[in-house]
């Protein structure tokens, strides 16, 4: 596995420069993306992961490197025809997500994640990651049945929080583009912005895409569904969750609304493949609790942090072989 890309953002939503431990300026960006980050033309696909609630820095960079090791790992021992390949280049976000455990903390997380994206810069900053992701890639053919590596595709996933700064910036990033949001592939111009989006455990409201992420399925440059798991053991989003906004949010119930655009299915074992009419909404829930059930004994969080797993990253690869 290749050495992965850390970028920081600090509390207020601006990427941190590692050498001078200070903000970033807006404009200053482009160039500070174009130091730190070099594509290399051996990828075949780009993994940006942003990780979720309770993580310092050093946790942060532990969970991402297992996931991308799990991604490894399993498209070793699986059989992704439609794949082929996988030569992973990858991106972790890290940004100050810890706290105690319990609802004050929660609930402190929750408004911090909220304030980077709203009066801060954190959909703004992330946005112009994958903007910049876009434009330095090689950009896939546009042949619905292709089955070879001619390109380099983007994925994005989130976990907890981070699955929010995910979709903003996905609609950071999506600016006047055409509502593209699919499984077409018959474009020759390749609209697409991001290839897979998938969240872990969401700490959202269940009927968040109704409004404040509804231009994510009116406009947004995804070659794919928006897909989140659920589990009912996620007592963070369950419990910690309805307590502090009256609701069980998506991690413990999935996206509810709006209910035309919502499917549902259940996370598969390794052996089993997901097909792309199971998949074929704007929005996917994925029912994990079969596997997603375990947290520790003094952890009132439940298993809102247990998805580092093979059936994990066995439904990323499954979502990176239908969009190709």
């Amino acid at each position: 596995m290749t050495e992965p890309v850390i970028l920081d953002l600090d509390e207020h939503g601006d990427f941190v420069d590692p050498e001078t431990g200070e903000p970033v300026p807006a404009e200053a960006v482009p160039r500070f993306l174009a130091r730190w980050l070099e594509v290399p033309a051996t990828a075949t696909d780009i993994v940006v992961f942003v990780h979720g609630w309770q993580n310092n820095r050093e946790t942060a960079d532990r969970r991402a490197r297992q996931f991308f090791g799990l991604l490894e790992e399993r498209h070793a021992a699986g059989s992704y025809e439609g794949l082929g390949v996988w030569q992973g280049f990858y991106v972790m976000v890290r940004w100050p997500s810890m706290s105690n455990p319990f609802l004050t903390g929660y609930r402190r997380i929750r408004d911090r994640a909220h304030a980077m994206t709203t009066d801060g810069r954190a959909a703004e900053a992330l946005g112009q990651l994958l903007g910049y992701l876009n434009a330095e890639r090689q950009l896939p053919g546009s042949a619905p049945s292709l089955r070879t590596v001619t390109g380099q595709y983007l994925h994005c996933v989130g976990h907890s929080f981070g699955g929010r700064f995910v979709v903003e910036a996905v609609q950071a990033a999506a600016g006047d583009g055409p509502p593209v949001l699919g499984w077409d592939r018959a474009d020759p111009r390749y609209p697409y912005t991001v290839d897979t989006l998938l969240v872990f455990q969401m700490a959202a409201r269940p009927d968040i895409f109704t409004n404040r992420f509804a231009p994510v399925l009116r406009a947004a440059p995804i070659n794919g569904p928006v897909v989140l798991t659920r589990s009912r053991f996620d007592r963070a989003t369950g419990l910690w969750h309805r307590l502090a906004e009256g609701v069980r949010g998506i991690g413990n119930v999935g996206v509810e609304a709006p209910a035309d655009e919502v499917a549902n299915t259940v996370l598969h074992k390794v052996s089993a493949e997901y097909s792309r009419s199971e998949l074929d909404r704007r929005i996917v829930n994925v029912e994990s609790g079969w596997r997603f059930r375990r947290g520790r004994w003094w952890n009132p969080a439940g298993a809102h942090s247990d998805i580092w797993y093979p059936e994990s990253a066995h439904l990323l690869l499954s979502l990176a072989e239908l969009a190709r």
